[in-house]
C-alpha cells in the first residue's frame, strides 16, 4: 500500500485567504499592510512542512524498495541461508535452503540446526567451531551434513554472529553452498592422477606413496614387509597377434584375479604394460611369502577365455623383503624386485626369485656384468662425447675431454658410472682405454682436418697407467695420429690413483712428456694433496673437484679449500681447471677468486663430436664473465661473508623447522659477515652506502636469531614457526644486498 500523499497547498489559495482578511480590516480602518510579515512566515512554515512531508514519503519508498531486495535476495540466492536467535533456535531459511537440506520451512523453525548434523565430524570439531566463531565473530569451512532424506553431503559453511548495539549476541547468520559436484571433481581429477585407466588399480605416483607408508609402519611395528614384481610371460605375443583390445582384456582379468587372491590390507598396482607390484604388509615369514607367490602364479596360468578364444599367459615374479632396520627408499626397494623379477625369467618364466639383499650390498653400483661390457665394445655400442674447457673470461676454448658413453641397446645412453665401476681394477679397463684413446686420437685428426685444432684430454684407469708396455703403447699409437703434436693430448689421471705409486706414475709421466702427451691431475683435493707429492708428480694441470665448485656458492670449506688449493697452483706454476661450473654465479665468484679456465654446464654440456664444430660457432661467454677482474681483498671478503651467511642461516632454518637435531655451530654466532662489517667501519671509505641497510639487517638477523633459539628452547612451537619465516626473509634481503654489495664493486673496478 503506498504512503499518504501530503496535501498540496496553492499559493493562490493563500493569497485569497490573505486578500481576505485584508478586506475587513480595511473597511475598519485597520492597516493590514503591517501583518504581512506575519502572513510570509505563516506561507514558510506551510511550505517547510510539504517539503518534510515529501522527504518522509521518499525515505519510506526507498526502505521499503530496500527491505524489498534484501527479501527477494534472501529468497533467491542460490546459497543456502540459515538465521537463529542467539540460542540457535532457527527463525528463518530461504529457498535454497529447502532445496538443498530438502526440509520444509515449517519443519526447521524453531529447531535447533544440529538436526542437519550428519555424524562425519566429532564433538571436538565442533568445540573449535564455536570457540573460533564466538571469538571471531566467524567460521568458514568445509563440513559433512545430512539431507532429510539421510543423504550426507559436503557443504561450504561460514557462520557469522551479529551483535545488537549494546554488543550482545542477537543473531547467528549461516550461509552454505553445496560442494558435492566439485567433490566429485576432485575425486575424479584424483583418480586420473593415482589410478590405472584401464584396471583401476593404483598406478606408480600412489604405489609409491603406498609403500612409503608400509615402510615406516613397518618399521614402527619392527615387522617385516614384502613387495613383489609381477612381468607376464606370453603378453606381447597376444598383444602382436590379437591387437590392443584382447590385450588390455587380458590386463583386467589378470588385475581382478590378483586383487581377489589378496588381503584388503595388500596393495596391488599396475606400473604400466603387463607389469603389476603387490606390496605385502606384516609378511615376514620367508615360507608364508612363498605360499602366496606358488597361488598366484597359479592363479595366473588359469587360462583367460575372450570371445571364445583361450588366451594362456604366466608370471616371472621376483620377491624382496623389507626389514625395519633398512636403510632403503621405496624406488630402490621396486628395483631390488624388479632384479630378482628378471632373474626369475631368465630362470625359465613361470616362477618366482626373492632377492639376496646380502649379495646386492656386495655388487651394489655394478650394474652390468663384465661380460656384458666386454660384448659392448666388441659390439661397437660405446661412444665417446666431448665436454669443452674454456677461459671464461676472454672466451677461448682450450680444449675438449673425452667422455665414454654406453649406447646400451635396452636402457638408453649411460653415464659412465653406471659402468665403469663393474670392470675397475679389471683387464677389461685396459681394453677400454686403449679404445677411448684410439677414438680421440682419431677424432683429433678429424677436426684438424676441417681446421679445428682442439687438444682432447683422456682419462686414464689406474690399471691402464701402471701397465709395463703402457709407454709404448702410447707411443705407437701417437704414431698412427701424425697430426697430433705435442701438447695435443692430455692425460687425465685421478689424484688418488696417482698416490698409490707415485714413484712409477712419477716416471711413466715424465716418459710420455717426453714425446708431447701432457698431464693433469683430475679430481684434485679428493685426495691428500700432498705438497709432496704434488712436487714430485709432473702435471701441468690441476683440475679442482666439481665437489667443491658445485657447493661453494653455499660452504664456506669448499670456498676456503678452493682458494688453497689457487694458491698451491701458483706456488707451483701449474695451470688450474675449475670443474663443475653449472650456473652463471658459478662462473662469476670463481673468476673474482682469480680462476680463468673452467668446465661444466654453464658452458656446454657433453656433445657428439660433430657437435663441437656448431658449437665452437656459437659460443660465446656470458656478458658478466667477460674480462672479470680479479677481486679486491674487501670484495673477496664480501663473497666470504655471504657464502658464510648463507650456510649460517640454512643451517640454523632446518634446525628450526626440526629438520636437523642438532643447533647450529657456535662459530655462526662470530660470522664472517660480522668480521667484515667491521672491517669495513674500520675504513669508512670502502663500505659505501648500501653498508648500513647491511649492518642493520644483520643486527636485526642476530636479534631474530637469538629470539628463535630460546622459544626453541622453550618448545613454543609457533613462535618458532613465526621467528623462521622472519629470519627467513631477512637472510634472504641480506643476501640480496651482499650480492648487490659485490656486484656494485665489480662495477666500480671494470671502470678503473
Amino acid at each position: 500500500m503506498d504512503a499518504p500523499q501530503p496535501k498540496r497547498v496553492s499559493y493562490v489559495a493563500l493569497s485569497l485567504i490573505l486578500m481576505t482578511m485584508a478586506g475587513p480590516a480595511q473597511a475598519a480602518g485597520f492597516v493590514w499592510h503591517g501583518y504581512w510579515p506575519y502572513a510570509a512566515g505563516l506561507v514558510l512554515l506551510v511550505c517547510l512542512g510539504v517539503a518534510c512531508n515529501v522527504r518522509l514519503s521518499q525515505a519510506v519508498r526507498r526502505k521499503t524498495a530496500d527491505l524489498e531486495l534484501a527479501a527477494s535476495v534472501f529468497r533467491h540466492a542460490r546459497e543456502g541461508i540459515i538465521i537463529t536467535d542467539a540460542q540457535g533456535n532457527i527463525l528463518e531459511v530461504n529457498d535454497a535452503f529447502m532445496r538443498i537440506t530438502g526440509y520444509r520451512r515449517d519443519e526447521v523453525l524453531g529447531k535447533n540446526p544440529r538436526l542437519l548434523q550428519s555424524g562425519e565430524q566429532d564433538d571436538d570439531f565442533y568445540q573449535s567451531l564455536w570457540s573460533e566463531l564466538l571469538k571471531r565473530g566467524a567460521w568458514e569451512g568445509e563440513l559433512w551434513n545430512r539431507r532429510k532424506s539421510g543423504e550426507t553431503y559436503p557443504e561450504l559453511l561460514t557462520i557469522s554472529k551479529v551483535c545488537n548495539q549494546q554488543g550482545r549476541i542477537s543473531h547467528f547468520v549461516g550461509i552454505f553452498t553445496d560442494i558435492s559436484r566439485q567433490k566429485e571433481y576432485e575425486r575424479q581429477l584424483q583418480d586420473m592422477a593415482f589410478y590405472d585407466g584401464l584396471t583401476g588399480l593404483p598406478n606408480r605416483i600412489l604405489l609409491v606413496d603406498r609403500l612409503r607408508q608400509a615402510m615406516l609402519a613397518a618399521r614402527r611395528s619392527g615387522c617385516k614387509l614384502s613387495l613383489a614384481y609381477i612381468d607376464l610371460d606370453g603378453f606381447k605375443e597376444i598383444n602382436d597377434r590379437l591387437g590392443h583390445d584382447f590385450g588390455d582384456r587380458v590386463l583386467m582379468v589378470i588385475a581382478e584375479r590378483l586383487t581377489s587372491a589378496l588381503r584388503e590390507a595388500d596393495t596391488v598396482a599396475r606400473l604400466g604394460g603387463d607389469e603389476f607390484i603387490l606390496v605385502l604388509p606384516e609378511q615376514s615369514e620367508v615360507a608364508t611369502v612363498s605360499r602366496l607367490i606358488d597361488r598366484l602364479l597359479r592363479r595366473i596360468v588359469e587360462p583367460i577365455e575372450i570371445e571364445g578364444t583361450y588366451l594362456y599367459v604366466s608370471g616371472s615374479i621376483g620377491v624382496v623383503q623389507f626389514s625395519p632396520e633398512d636403510e632403503i627408499e621405496p624406488e630402490q626397494l621396486i628395483r631390488q624386485a624388479d632384479q630378482a623379477m628378471y632373474q626369475a625369467k631368465q630362470a625359465g618364466k613361470n616362477r618366482f626369485h626373492i632377492f639376496d639383499a646380502e649379495h646386492d650390498r656386495a655388487v651394489r653400483g655394478h650394474h652390468e656384468s663384465v661380460e656384458r661390457i666386454r660384448d659392448a665394445l666388441a659390439n661397437d655400442e660405446f661412444v665417446l662425447y666431448y665436454q669443452p674447457k674454456v677461459n671464461m673470461s676472454t672466451g677461448e676454448v682450450v680444449g675438449a675431454e673425452a667422455l665414454i658413453r654406453w649406447r646400451h641397446p635396452e636402457r638408453g645412453l649411460l653415464a659412465p658410472a653406471s659402468f665403469l665401476p663393474t670392470i675397475q681394477q679389471h683387464p677389461l679397463a685396459i681394453d677400454l682405454g686403449e679404445w677411448v684413446l684410439a677414438q680421440a686420437l682419431g677424432q683429433f685428426e678429424a677436426w684438424a682436418s676441417i681446421g679445428i685444432r682442439l687438444p682432447v684430454s683422456v682419462n686414464i684407469d689406474a690399471i691402464h697407467l701402471q701397465q709395463a708396455d703402457f709407454v709404448e703403447r702410447l707411443r705407437a699409437e701417437i704414431v698412427r695420429h701424425p697430426s697430433v703434436a705435442p701438447g695435443d693430448l692430455v692425460l687425465e689421471v685421478l689424484e688418488t690413483n696417482a698416490l698409490e705409486d707415485v714413484g712409477h706414475v712419477a716416471s711413466v709421466m715424465k716418459a710420455c712428456r717426453g714425446f708431447g702427451v701432457e698431464f693433469a691431475l683430475d679430481d684434485f683435493g679428493t685426495g691428500y694433496s700432498s705438497l709432496t707429492y704434488l712436487r714430485h708428480l709432473p702435471a701441468s694441470v690441476l683440475k679442482i673437484d666439481r665437489s667443491f665448485v658445485r657447493d661453494m656458492l653455499d660452504d664456506p670449506e669448499d670456498l676456503t679449500i678452493l682458494e688453497g688449493v689457487l694458491g698451491l697452483a701458483v706456488a707451483f706454476r701449474r695451470g688450474i681447471i675449475a670443474e663443475g661450473v653449472e650456473t652463471l654465479l658459478h662462473g662469476r665468484m670463481l673468476l673474482a677468486m682469480g680462476y680463468q679456465l673452467g668446465q661444466g654446464y654453464a658452458i656446454a654440456r657433453p656433445m657428439p663430436a660433430e657437435s663441437i664444430p656448431g658449437w665452437l660457432e656459437s659460443w660465446r661467454p656470458d656478458p658478466a664473465w667477460r674480462q672479470r677482474q680479479r677481486a679486491q681483498p674487501e670484495e673477496l671478503q664480501a663473497i666470504y661473508a655471504m657464502v658464510d651467511h648463507r650456510a649460517c642461516a640454512a643451517g640454523l632454518l632446518r634446525y628450526l623447522k626440526g629438520e636437523r637435531a642438532e643447533p647450529p655451530a657456535a662459530s655462526c654466532r662470530k660470522s664472517r659477515l660480522e668480521q667484515w662489517l667491521s672491517a669495513l667501519h674500520d675504513v669508512p671509505a670502502k663500505g659505501g652506502e648500501h653498508t648500513a641497510r647491511i649492518a642493520a639487517l644483520h643486527a636485526a638477523y642476530d636479534r631474530l636469531a637469538e629470539e628463535a633459539l630460546e622459544f626453541k628452547a622453550h618448545e613454543n612451537g609457533e613462535q618458532v614457526k613465526q621467528h623462521a619465516q622472519r629470519v627467513e626473509g631477512v637472510s634472504e634481503e641480506l643476501l640480496g644486498l651482499l650480492q648487490y654489495w659485490i656486484d656494485a664493486r665489480e662495477v666500480v673496478h671494470e671502470d678503473r
